[in-house]
């Protein structure tokens, strides 16, 4: 397993890290710490969470995944893994976690309280901060739209907060989530002027049927101002794995949460995904490796956040750690990009 420094943190994370959001709707507490346990054996050490996980958000559920990597942490011990987890803001409008989450300092404080207790730790090596508290477009939106601007918690004050959290011992650094390049600048530079924590990262989407990072300023961001991203949901919600190429009912969150990932059934998403499912198996690989491989070769991605719902599953993403995608592939994945540029944003 490789290894990179996230940013001007010092912290050291595997390229390919674990991601829990399955974690108490999909997945059972034996079944996360088994996937936890080959994991940290395959040499992964970033574990992300987030404070409102599993997906879809539910009252029910909430805080599921936490408390199945706390239960775990208990076990195998708290000093083998990089642990991060997320504060929702108020994007998804959910009502029913802290009576409508921002991202002020009584929500911020309260969000981490919660997040150690079911973690049971006394602090994550990488709070982010799950979406701004400020409109932006996201969740497959692509145009900016002033007029839906609102009152917003400011930027120097999340910082504010999170600097006395950080001050407190609770948290190791900051990062950030669904963040735009502007909101990236605006973080780093109030840093600076104010003498407060640095962001380390910024988690987003990233995938062949995404590449949105690379045209929309954010690769140069993360290059300039050494935020590097953790890339998300490499394989689309698994479209990039072929297996709705092979069976468009098979089971999997397209299907089974379908609101959830309207993104994915835009028109072109279907037939760029015939194409690089066709180039990785040309090229005698298995997609989905094909794909983690490609988010993981990116000069601006720390580490890929891979996801899965059985063993089997996760020890094949595990391995594209170990894969290296030749030139002409390369050329071959960037020709059908030009065709069917960004799909599913």
């Amino acid at each position: 397993m490789e290894y990179r420094i996230l940013g001007t943190s010092g912290l050291k994370v595997s390229v390919l890290s674990l991601g829990t959001m399955t974690f108490g709707e999909q997945n059972t507490q034996a079944e996360a710490e088994a996937q936890l346990d080959l994991a940290l054996e395959q040499g992964v050490n970033l574990i992300d969470t987030a404070e409102m996980y599993p997906v879809p958000p539910r009252a029910e559920t909430q805080g599921a995944s936490e408390r199945f990597i706390g239960a775990w942490l208990k076990r195998r011990g708290r000093d083998q893994v990089v642990l991060a987890t997320k504060v929702a803001g108020p994007a998804r409008g959910l009502r029913w976690l802290r009576g409508g989450p921002r991202l002020s300092a009584a929500h911020i404080r309260q969000a981490l309280e919660d997040s150690l207790r079911r973690l049971n730790t006394d602090y994550v090596d990488l709070y982010q901060l799950h979406w701004p508290d400020r409109y932006v477009p996201m969740f497959g939106e692509s145009l900016y739209e002033e007029s839906r601007d609102r009152e917003t918690v400011s930027i120097h004050e999340q910082l504010e907060t999170l600097a006395a959290l950080v001050h407190e011992g609770k948290i190791r650094q900051l990062g950030l989530s669904n963040e735009t390049p502007w909101g990236v600048c605006r973080f780093v530079r109030l840093a600076e002027e104010h003498g407060l924590p640095r962001v380390a990262s910024v988690q987003n989407a990233y995938h062949l049927l995404n590449r949105s990072i690379e045209t929309g300023g954010l690769a140069e961001v993360a290059h300039r101002e050494q935020v590097p991203v953790l890339a998300y949901s490499p394989l689309a919600f698994g479209w990039l794995s072929g297996k709705y190429h092979d069976a468009p009912d098979a089971p999997g969150r397209v299907n089974l949460f379908r609101d959830f990932a309207r993104r994915y059934h835009k028109p072109c998403v279907h037939p760029a995904t015939e194409e690089y499912v066709r180039l990785a198996r040309d090229a005698g690989l298995e997609p989905a490796r094909m794909a983690i491989a490609f988010a993981a070769s990116r000069p601006f991605v720390a580490s890929v956040i891979v996801g899965a719902t059985s063993i089997g599953q996760l020890s094949s993403n595990l391995a594209a750690a170990r894969l290296k995608l030749p030139a002409d592939l390369l050329h071959a994945i960037d020709d059908v990009h030009l065709r069917y540029p960004n799909p599913a944003p």
